[in-house]
């Protein structure tokens, strides 16, 4: 049997809505897992209504929701209850990321899901988990952020703190509950059963200090990790430094802290006193920018440093725009950024599938659903319902759908 990717024939419910949650199953809909995204009727994912819109389409819903069947149920009525207690023992996962209780009242809690299906993997991604003080908050990407010490980490030293404007947390959770999921599947086909996972917004963000957290256990509260601008307050040389027209990022570390000498036409300082550790470059931190921005002003084009930096194996970039980014040849090559064609929205270009597969090389064709627009097919297919009886349930309001626009 040809396998059309590596999760072919892997189902999941998915309860999903905004970006954490949804990162996850778009990453195993790109593996060619079967997602039946259960919707909330009226209206659906949030997200079908925010972002750039054209044609009653959302290309925020889009990227993250190929791939992926709609079902949309009124879940006030009874029989929409039972319609997803039905499908529990047709798939392998549930997926939510409702607020913590909330999946319980649906009468979907873990014991209940088990019972239905001792095989299965359910999945709850939240802002803090599903246990501890802060667990029955609501909370989204930057409150995590902020609780995680995060976000003051980000901004100018003894200045305001900044946002990132993009979804670090969020997108990073749904890969860690990607990696949680992938496990618990691989422990089950082992033979040992279903499990529940309980991933959060606030462990993932938490989980990448990379040297916050032992540095201030470590000194005993001696060094406290601050923000500090455009420059790393541990590790010299590290930031962002002044080119003739736009900043560029510069990284030396060990060996690389030679190599930069030597680039800059400065051999003597690998030994200078001053800069010969890391220790005493964080030290002198001013002096050793002033050092390198003068080089930068120096040279004939900030293109041109960067090429003789790499040349001299110092890990250096320029700083693009989103726009420079996409545009990038490598981006390009790699489907790094990658064109997708909706049935409504026409082109649009969208981060692409980032993980790789040997056995796998090419991506899947995927369409994103419009609201409704698979509860026949789901119900039919999955469930044995006869035509009649999907017609009934569409009458009552139970299955609810919304026309496609016409295409363009």
């Amino acid at each position: 049997m040809t396998l059309k990717h590596i999760l072919d024939g892997i189902k999941v419910l998915d309860f999903t809505q905004y970006l954490a949650g949804p990162s996850t199953t778009r990453l195993m809909a790109e593996m060619g897992a079967e997602i039946i995204k259960v919707e909330r009727a009226p209206y659906g994912d949030p997200v079908r209504g925010i972002g750039y819109i054209k044609n009653r389409r959302s290309a925020y819903y889009i990227q993250q929701n190929r791939g992926k069947q709609s079902l949309c149920l009124d879940f006030s009525k009874p029989e929409s209850m039972e319609i997803i207690r039905e499908l529990v023992p047709h798939v392998d996962v549930v997926m939510e990321n409702y607020s913590p209780g909330v999946i319980a009242k649906l009468g979907l809690d873990w014991e209940t899901v088990q019972k239905l299906n001792p095989e299965i993997i359910m999945c709850s991604l939240s802002a803090f988990g599903q246990s501890g003080p802060l667990s029955s908050l609501s909370g989204f990407d930057y409150i995590a952020q902020a609780y995680a010490g995060v976000t003051s980490m980000i901004g100018e030293k003894d200045g305001l703190a900044y946002l990132p404007m993009l979804g670090l947390g969020d997108v990073n959770t749904g890969v860690h509950a990607l990696a949680s999921i992938n496990a618990a599947l691989f422990h089950r086909e082992r033979g040992h059963g279903g499990q529940y996972l309980d991933i959060s917004l606030l462990d993932a963000y938490f989980h990448c200090h990379e040297v916050n957290v032992q540095t201030y256990s470590g000194s005993g509260g001696e060094i406290e990790p601050t923000r500090s601008g455009q420059h790393h307050f541990a590790v010299a040389p590290l930031g962002l430094f002044q080119g003739k027209t736009t900043q560029i990022v510069i990284i030396a570390l060990a060996n690389q802290w030679q190599n930069l000498c030597v680039a800059i036409g400065r051999p003597e300082l690998a030994d200078d006193p001053r800069f010969a550790k890391n220790d005493q470059r964080v030290e002198n931190m001013e002096e050793l920018i002033g050092i390198i921005e003068n080089w930068l002003a120096s040279m004939p084009s900030d293109e041109e440093s960067i090429k003789i930096l790499q040349e001299h194996r110092v890990p250096v970039a320029p700083m693009l725009s989103v726009p420079e980014a996409m545009a990038h040849p490598h981006l390009k090559e790699r489907n790094t950024i990658r064109t997708v064609s909706d049935r409504a929205f026409g082109d649009v270009e969208i981060p692409g599938m980032p993980l790789r597969f040997s056995q796998f090389p090419e991506l899947l064709p995927l369409d994103a659903a419009f609201l409704g627009e698979d509860n026949e097919k789901i119900l039919g297919d999955v469930l044995g319902y006869e035509t009649s009886r999907i017609g009934e349930l569409r009458s009552q309001g139970v299955l609810v759908a919304k026309s496609a626009p016409p295409p363009l």
